[in-house]
This record gives C-alpha cells, structure tokens and sequence, in this order.
C-alpha cells in the first residue's frame, strides 16, 4: 500500500499545510466516511456540516474554508483539483497485464516496444506497432496497422480494428470498440448497397475512452478525437465525426456522421448530434438535448423538458400537437386587430 506523509503530499500539490505534517496518508475518502490515515477534501459548500465531524487525517481545503478548521489540512486554490491529483497519487489500480502472456498471439511482423505488457488470449495483428510500456489486456484484439504510441492501457476484450492509430498515454476500456465500420449505405430501388468504409480512425494523446464506446472508421477521410479528450461509456461516435481537443462526452450520447464537435466542449449524457453539422468551441449541451442545427456561438444549449406527472404530460403532448392551429388563429385576430386599426 502507498503511503506519503502530509508534508510530501503538499509539496506535490504545491500547497500548504496547517497543522501535523508528518501524519501519514494511505486512501481517499469522503469527509464522511474517512477514517486515520485516509484524506478527504471539501469543494462543495453543501458539504460544509460534515467538516468539523470528520475523521479524515487530513483535508483539502480551500483557504476560506481553512479558517478556524482545527483538524489537519493541505491549503490550496482548487480542493478537488488536489483531490484528483492525490488520488493519482495513491492509486491501487491494477495494470491492465504484467507481461507477455504465453497464450498470446502476436504477428511475427509486429513491433513491440520496451516494457510491453499483452495479457492472455489477445491476438496482435500484422505491422502492429505498439510503443513503449503499452498495456495491452486479456482478450483484447489489435488488427493489422495499428498503431498504439507510448504508455498506453487497453482494458480486456478491446476490439482495435486495422489503421487505427491511437496516441500516448491514452486509456480505453473494456468492450470498446474502435474502427468498425461506419453506416454507409446507399439505396438503390429499395436495396441497400454497403460503401466500404476505407477511413481509419485517428486518436490523440490523454484520450480516455470509456467502457462499451464505438467509434466507427471514416468512409474516405479518418474519423478524428483529439488530444485530451474524455469519453464515457457507451458512447456512439459515427464515421468521419471530429472532436476537438479537451472536450467531455457523458455517458449514451450520439454524433451522427460527419459532426464536427470543437474543443472544450462538455456534452451531457444521453444527447444526440445530428449529422453533417458543426458545434463551437468551449459549447455546454445539457442532459438529453438534441442537436439538430449548427452552434455558431459558444454556451449552453439545452431542449430536454422537466419530468412531470404522466396525466399532465400527456395533456400537454396534445397542445404541443395544436401549437401550428393556435399560431394559424393568432396569426389571423393579428390580422383583423390591424385591419379594424
């Protein structure tokens, strides 16, 4: 188990500390539930009660919220921001693989960088390359082209189809799938004929790709994630869609094809973007809003309704349905209120 004193953990975060320094530190907790030597934070005035009860070895405090705090605490502008980083800190997680398993298959072709790790039954496809300290985990499936840069992690069972190249220090999780074919299809009396889907897909560095996640290959061009980008589970990311650096994509939501989505954009969960349109840089798209038209202009952007009784919803569903037939009346009393003037 890792372990840092106070003292190293504030000189980690550049802080200060008020109060016993030399108090060792093993977890995170919440301030509720925190025990001896585990350390917690407050970044939520709401959380302001559970403070002073505690049990926490020490806090992250802002300095306001520091003031007459009698307990141990690491002073610093951005409580969670710390907390994220001393969580890094202490992470037990486990590596995805330790080595390379004998039951693996790798192409005698592949190229394998120093500290590789491939777990078992995961299949390396022909000119892979992988770079150095890649984690690749049991089941996983790298296909031929690949490239995957430098202290990258694959959770198990990740499917990584042909010419898909994915950049350093990026995690994917497991049941993803990235590069499979986008919905390419043109119609010809009633049949559907398949437009081989001849793009790669192009992925950045810092991107993490949550579990269950498709992203799909581009048509001609590549589909494109770039750097820092965060994704969240069972996110579905069409053919030749672009996401700009640092952008946030919560859990279920959609991008249709050819979406251009800027960067610092943070999307909510459930949303669905339509295709061929683009969104501004530094853009806010609230839980369940559907895009349907281009953002020219940064800020929040929201078309879900409130949740209400079943009887009420139903009512208004049939008013929303009179809406043209109400605008067509007052549209024609406008008209005869002008006349009679």
């Amino acid at each position: 188990m890792k372990s840092y004193t106070i003292k190293e953990i504030a000189a980690y975060l550049n802080a200060e500390v008020q109060g016993d320094d030399s108090v060792e530190i093993t977890r995170v907790a919440t301030l509720e539930k925190a025990q001896v030597g585990e350390i917690s934070f407050l970044a939520n005035p709401k959380y302001q009660s559970q403070l002073e009860g505690t049990a926490a070895s020490a806090v992250l405090l802002s300095p306001q919220s520091a003031q007459g705090f009698v307990g141990n605490a690491i002073v610093l502008k951005d409580p969670y921001v710390g907390f994220a980083r001393v969580a890094q800190l202490l992470d037990t997680t486990p590596r995805a693989a330790e080595s390379i398993h004998p039951s693996a298959v790798i192409d005698a072709s592949a190229t394998l960088g120093e500290g590789v790790a491939i777990g078992a039954n995961a299949v390396i496809g022909a000119n892979v390359i992988l770079g150095e300290n890649v984690q690749i985990g049991a089941g996983c499936v790298i296909g031929q082209n690949v490239i995957i840069g430098s202290n990258s992690m694959l959770w198990a069972n990740v499917t990584i189809y042909h010419d898909v190249h994915l950049g350093q220090s990026c995690i994917v999780h497991s049941s993803t799938v990235i590069g499979s074919d986008g919905f390419g299809y043109a119609n010809e009396r009633g049949q559907w004929i398949k437009i081989p889907q001849t793009g790669g897909v192009r992925i950045g560095d810092r991107v993490e790709i949550g579990a269950c996640t498709s992203i799909d290959r581009g048509a001609i061009e590549h589909t494109e994630i770039h750097d820092g980008v965060i994704i969240d589970n069972q996110v579905q990311i069409a053919h030749n869609v672009i996401i700009g650096e640092n952008t946030a994509l919560a859990g279920s939501s959609t991008f249709a094809g050819s979406t251009t989505l800027g960067k610092y954009c943070i999307v909510g969960g459930n949303c669905a973007v339509a295709g061929h349109l683009s969104v501004a840089d530094g853009t806010h798209i609230s839980g369940g809003t559907n895009v349907t038209s281009v953002i020219r202009e940064p800020g929040v952007y929201s078309s879900a309704t409130i949740a209400m009784e079943n009887k009420v919803w139903r009512r208004n569903t049939v008013r929303f349905r009179q809406l043209d037939e109400l605008f067509q009346r007052v549209k024609k009393l406008e008209k005869n209120v002008k006349s009679d003037d």
